[in-house]
């Protein structure tokens, strides 16, 4: 079973977290891939430099100056920090933007009502799977950070659920993938404050029965959406779960 698993902004800013959660991803039997953002480091770090962040319902507009900035921390600083410690912890890890072998290609995401700027769209040919599967057979993790390429010279911000996603399916064509979103709450839940409710295997069927009861809340809904997308496009199951129960039965399983 190859594992893909893409952890949330919440845990890469929070340094202790993190430590941990690798610390825990090293332990993973058998091949696996990590995708990552950058949480609200870019956000700091664009008011740092004096430059005015712009997000529009929760996306950030990419400018040159915002690409030049998230492309240095995505790539360059938070990915290296995860290697590296992958690296203490005995995982031989690499790290990878799209651009890094041909990994992943994107298109600018065309302007309709609101121009995104140097975001990056993808397809069901944008991932290098003999890159991937290349890197897996030789016992080698990649890193995926979210930044993309057109195979033209340019660089995009792309989202790392989609990335996430994207290589799942990709991966699904010659393994069986197991695709696992990292977030702050230990799955979903029948109530959002109280994890002694929590779902721990919803098949499709189910899913539309809890969402016409209104138990699935609205912002659960598209991530939850994506998720049945990504099975019924070849993945074996999509989990969502805690950072700290990545290797435990703690979860919410969707198949």
């Amino acid at each position: 079973m190859l594992k893909i698993i893409k952890i949330g902004g919440g845990i890469i800013d929070n340094e202790i977290e993190l430590e941990q959660f690798l610390k825990t991803f090293s332990t993973i039997e058998g091949p696996k891939i990590l995708i990552h953002g950058g949480g609200k480091g870019a956000s700091k770090l664009l008011n740092q430099l004096g430059i005015e962040p712009k997000m529009i319902d929760g996306r950030r507009i990419t400018d040159k100056p915002t690409l030049d900035v998230v492309t240095g921390l995505y790539a360059g600083n938070i990915n290296k920090l995860i290697v590296s410690k992958l690296q203490q912890f005995g995982c031989n890890a690499l790290g990878l933007s799209g651009a890094d072998g041909n990994a992943i290609k994107g298109k600018k995401r065309p302007v309709k009502s609101i121009d995104y700027g140097f975001v990056g769209d993808l397809d069901n040919e944008s991932v290098n799977k003999d890159l991937f599967q290349l890197l897996i057979d030789n016992n080698i993790t990649p890193i995926v950070c979210a930044i993309t390429h057109d195979g033209n010279g340019q660089l995009f911000n792309t989202n790392a659920d989609t990335i996430a996603s994207t290589i799942a399916v990709a991966m699904s064509k010659q393994n069986d993938v197991e695709l696992n979103f990292v977030f702050d709450k230990i799955g979903v839940l029948r109530d959002v404050n109280n994890d002694e409710t929590l779902i721990p295997e919803i098949n499709e069927t189910l899913y539309l029965q809890l969402k016409e009861e209104g138990v699935i809340f609205e912002g659960m809904i598209p991530k939850l959406d994506n998720s049945f997308n990504v099975i019924n496009a070849g993945v074996k199951n999509v989990c969502l779960v805690h950072a700290r129960n990545i290797n435990s039965d703690i979860k919410t399983i969707l198949c």
